[in-house]
């Protein structure tokens, strides 16, 4: 479909053949969320199969979302240029064909590399959905409908991955939570190219291998210094991490300046709606992300559930965020939307707070209660803020500038797993008291992660074994209180930021 076309659309609104498009572009954004979800879900199960280190299970988790953040740029812009429909589906393929090599994966190197391949397959498809709708849906409403319908989507892949994915780890084995993806692609792929229409943009930025380099080369070793800070403190090593990643980060900002067509038009941050709704997309997701996946660990190794146990639990809050995902749009057109933003961010700030007050003999129904108020908040911020992204730049520049709102999604949702993550295993470390009969190996296994203090658990006497379970779920118990209380201040931050540089925002 040429831009002719998107013209046309425009002045005579989505046709019943865009609003089926829409259902399929929905699926590789279903698919994406769940992966998330249920890899949290998986991990305590490949941790006992591929026995990572900390830190190891870490990137398992976050290498993804750093990929994706680093392609999916690069990414917009190369489907603006070859076309959307075709990136997407050639994404899809190799998604559906890494996540194949991931479920088998037979060593924890492995294991990251094919999740690394699989962050790279996932940038090619979600900046591809966005621009998509964005040019099959032109009129303000109709766009604001469909990303809200989108969001739904991601909410709807949350939801129902904990409770699919734990049924899967309940009867088959870690791998079979890839799996899942397999079908969904597969059925991208026959449904795509009769429903989807071909967009492209020849005026579009090349494709630049230095800022791609530049961006990744900020981006990886900051976060690997922040990671370093947690396990070992300021050493040499982690400060120059973090050093070499913000002169790569500054390096790559001026080079984008400097270019005639840059790959980040970053000129759209003079915007101060645009450049505060990317703030808030980053840090906010970051907060629910590493959140997340200490509640994951908690109910299932403090709170004793299955792998499907915890999926039930889990589901109300995710279905809390796919209703106020749907609602967020409608309501956005009775009331400002800084308010709407404001209050949703206040309210998730609430209930990161319910979380600081847990222990280790709460149970699951404190816990799920807070992170149900939690996701109620988000729901309005990833809709929202996903349209207001997009709908800040020339609909030519659709990519780019879905490409730099799902970079935020996927930058937040990694960071928030590396840096909270690395919070939260600091902590745990700290407050672990190991019992004195432990051996000194026995003991500094038990301190890398309380998935570890079970396995070691297992192998021990009764009574020493219920002694270190104990002290290990009070020390994760701990650790869960401290990121919550980052989240809470985060979420706080953002409100009265979102409050501020807002406060003349129109009704939608």
């Amino acid at each position: 479909m040429t831009t002719n076309h998107a013209d046309q659309a425009a002045s005579t609104g989505a046709a019943p053949r865009q609003w089926l498009g829409l259902a399929v572009l929905a699926l590789p954004t279903f698919v994406l969320s769940m992966d998330v979800t249920v890899l949290y879900l998986a991990v305590p199960h490949l941790a006992v199969d591929l026995r990572p280190k900390g830190t190891e299970l870490l990137w398992i988790t976050d290498i993804y979302g750093f990929m994706i953040a680093g392609f999916l740029v690069p990414m917009g812009v190369l489907g603006d240029r070859i076309g959307r429909r075709r990136l997407l589906l050639v994404g899809a393929a190799v998604f559906a064909a890494a996540s194949i090599l991931a479920a088998y994966s037979t060593s924890t190197g492995m294991l990251i590399a094919t999740r690394a391949v699989l962050g790279v397959a996932g940038a090619t498809l979600m900046p591809s959905t966005l621009a998509l709708l964005s040019n099959m849906f032109q009129q303000p409403r109709q766009r604001g409908a469909a990303i809200g319908i989108w969001a739904a989507s991601l909410s709807a892949g949350v939801a129902l991955g904990p409770l699919v994915g734990g049924a899967l780890l309940d009867w088959f084995w870690w791998g079979a939570a890839f799996l899942i993806a397999v079908p969904v692609m597969v059925l991208l792929l026959i449904a795509g190219p009769w429903l989807l229409p071909e967009f492209r943009d020849h005026r579009s930025a090349r494709m630049d291998a230095a800022s791609i380099a530049l961006f990744l080369a900020a981006v990886l070793p900051v976060v690997g210094g922040i990671k370093q800070l947690a396990n070992s403190g300021a050493t040499p090593v982690a400060v120059a991490f973090i050093a070499c990643g913000l002169a790569a980060g500054l390096s790559f900002w001026r080079r984008q300046r400097r270019l005639s067509n840059p790959m980040v038009d970053v000129g759209l941050f003079r915007d101060r709606k645009f450049a505060t709704t990317i703030v808030t997309l980053i840090l906010g997701l970051a907060s629910v992300a590493g959140v997340y996946l200490f509640v994951t660990v908690y109910l299932q190794y403090v709170a004793d559930l299955s792998a499907f146990e915890a999926g039930l639990w889990l589901l109300l809050p995710a279905v809390a965020m796919t209703v106020t995902s749907i609602l967020a749009p409608r309501l956005a057109q009775r009331c400002s939307a800084s308010v709407i933003v404001c209050g949703s961010l206040a309210l998730s700030a609430i209930g990161f707070a319910l979380i600081t007050q847990l222990d280790a003999g709460s149970g699951p129904v404190p816990l799920l209660a807070g992170i149900t108020v939690v996701y109620l908040g988000q729901g309005p911020i990833m809709a929202l803020g996903t349209d207001l992204v997009v709908g800040a730049a020339p609909p030519r520049k659709a990519g780019a500038a879905s490409a730099l709102s799902e970079t935020s999604v996927e930058l937040g949702l990694a960071l928030g797993v590396a840096l909270l993550g690395s919070l939260g295993n600091a902590v745990y470390r700290q407050h672990l008291t190991v019992p004195d009969a432990l051996s000194t190996a026995a003991a500094e296994t038990a301190r890398q992660s309380v998935i570890d203090a079970a396995a070691i658990a297992g192998q021990l006497p009764h009574g020493l074994a219920g002694d270190l379970t104990q002290a290990a779920r009070e020390a994760f118990a701990i650790s869960l209180n401290h990121v919550a209380v980052a989240a809470a201040t985060t979420a706080g931050l953002l409100a009265l930021l979102t409050i501020t540089a807002h406060r003349h925002l129109p009704k939608r």
